[in-house]
């Protein structure tokens, strides 16, 4: 299974992580879909985002993990070269480096590197992949061919839809 997921933080401390599974990155539709509500979130500190979310992460992936084949992140798996992990690495790192991790992010970080800019649908505007366990070209070709006709692909808006609907 591939998991997509996101994570949505509220203002009174707490978080709702939410994933999609599915079988194959051309998928239209999810397996399974579900939110986890995270209470007392850490505090956000720029450069260590990974320590807010990864904990929720880890939350939300724990009941599927012998079934996930690849994790899905929104941002970034290196915040430089390969030894600077941003959240896709430090998740890779927690899951044992057993299940690839590809990051999705939707603005571009300077310095973050190997990364791939892929272009869908219409839009002019790239997504910008990068990868733990996978090689880049495959990622980003796996992204290239998700479901949908737009930048973003239809299971990717699926779980970010599903995070930020859930209080």
């Amino acid at each position: 299974m591939i998991a997509a997921t996101d994570v949505q933080y509220h203002a009174d401390g707490h978080a709702i992580a939410a994933c999609v599974l599915f079988e194959s990155w051309g998928d239209a539709t999810p397996v399974r879909e579900w939110t986890v509500r995270i209470e007392d979130v850490a505090e956000y500190v720029p450069g260590q985002f990974y320590k807010r979310e990864l904990p929720c992460l880890l939350a939300l992936l724990s009941s599927v993990l012998p079934e996930l084949k690849i994790v899905i992140v929104d941002g970034y798996v290196w915040l430089g070269d390969e030894s600077h992990p941003g959240l896709g690495g430090h998740l890779y790192a927690a899951l044992d480096r057993k299940v690839p991790v590809v990051g999705v992010a939707k603005t571009r970080f300077v310095g973050a590197a190997p990364v791939s800019e892929v272009l869908r649908g219409e839009s002019a505007s790239p997504l910008f992949v990068s990868v733990a366990g996978l090689a880049l070209a495959e990622a980003a070709q796996n992204v290239q061919a998700m479901h949908g006709a737009h930048r973003l692909p239809t299971l990717l808006k699926r779980v970010d839809a599903l995070c930020r609907a859930k209080t």
